[in-house]
């Protein structure tokens, strides 16, 4: 499936949560943050300038309302993120020690995981360049992953390329489980981002190359494997391009992931190939990491291309 030239909106469906990140170890007060890779994903995109649209739901309390007015403050269309009088909006924590950074998440029987097939709009990929799709969203319940399957459905129908990162979180599901999903979804996708710890999680393969090999017999088209800081290894129209790490210093790696996938995504629908979207979502997601939590520190355009142009 041909790649979009032109510029469209990115959707995306899943959870959103708040965040308290206790910003060094053994601080006494988390900080109050948000979090929620598909959301994550969807801020970083609307920083870089692309419009971006949610399917999603929150619960009718504070954190719920300060979830909306996060991506309204940020120009994310949240028409179809419902408000559950009837469900609590997840929440999750974030500590730091010497092995990084743990999370501890209260989100069972939140509103978004209640999200089904039947919540999806009519209009969903009306203009749209870029469907995005979580692992995450298909482990916090089997309602939420058969409107991420049911997603796709529509989305290939009409012909829009799906971005997919398995976001591997194995808290949430089992292992043969996640690698049964993942396996089916990566056949669907036009675009897989997966991190190199996922890969190695989901293959069994001990190496980045035959990582790549297993993902391209379960059907992978464009693979981008995120290798932290090493960069990307990147196989796209048959070939393999690495792009290279940028050497910043690293304060809080979370939602890292999130922001590559939003300003790779970003880039794509502005009209950039894939190589060159890579190159600027490496960036992106290096400068994610110099702030504490998901949100505050994905960077801007003006940023991310200073830091292009200084080859850092």
């Amino acid at each position: 499936m041909p790649l979009p030239a032109a510029s469209g909106r990115i959707v995306s469906l899943g959870e959103a949560m708040v965040e308290f990140n206790q910003v060094r170890a053994g601080a006494p007060n988390p900080c109050r943050k948000f979090g929620g890779d598909t959301s994550n994903c969807l801020v970083a995109a609307a920083r870089q300038g692309a419009p971006t649209a949610y399917v999603s739901a929150v619960g009718d309390d504070a954190f719920g309302a300060m979830l909306l007015s996060l991506w309204r403050d940020e120009g994310v269309d949240v028409r179809h993120v419902a408000v559950d009088r009837h469900a609590h909006t997840g929440v999750y924590f974030v500590t730091h020690d010497a092995s990084g950074h743990q999370f501890s998440y209260l989100r069972a029987g939140s509103a978004a995981s209640r999200l089904g097939p039947a919540d999806l709009p009519a209009d969903l990929f009306d203009g749209t360049a870029f469907l995005h799709v979580s692992g995450i969203t298909q482990a916090i319940s089997t309602t939420a992953c058969d409107a991420s399957f049911e997603a796709i459905r529509q989305a290939r129908a009409r012909e829009v390329p799906i971005a997919y990162d398995p976001n591997l979180r194995l808290r949430l599901w089992p292992l043969a489980r996640a690698r049964a999903v993942v396996r089916e979804t990566v056949a669907s996708a036009d675009l897989l981002l997966i991190s190199e710890d996922d890969a190695a999680a989901l293959t069994a393969a001990p190496t980045p190359d035959e990582m790549l090999a297993v993902l391209l017999g379960w059907g992978a088209r464009t693979v981008l494997l995120k290798r932290g800081a090493e960069g990307v290894l990147l196989h796209v129209d048959g070939r393999r391009e690495t792009v290279p790490g940028h050497a910043v210093a690293a304060v809080d790696a979370t939602g890292a992931g999130d922001c590559f996938a939003g300003a790779f995504l970003a880039r794509l629908a502005s009209g950039d190939d894939v190589l060159a979207a890579t190159r600027y979502a490496n960036a992106a997601a290096a400068l994610s990491t110099l702030g504490h939590g998901a949100i505050a520190p994905i960077p801007r355009p003006v940023d991310v291309e200073r830091l292009l142009a200084s080859g850092g």
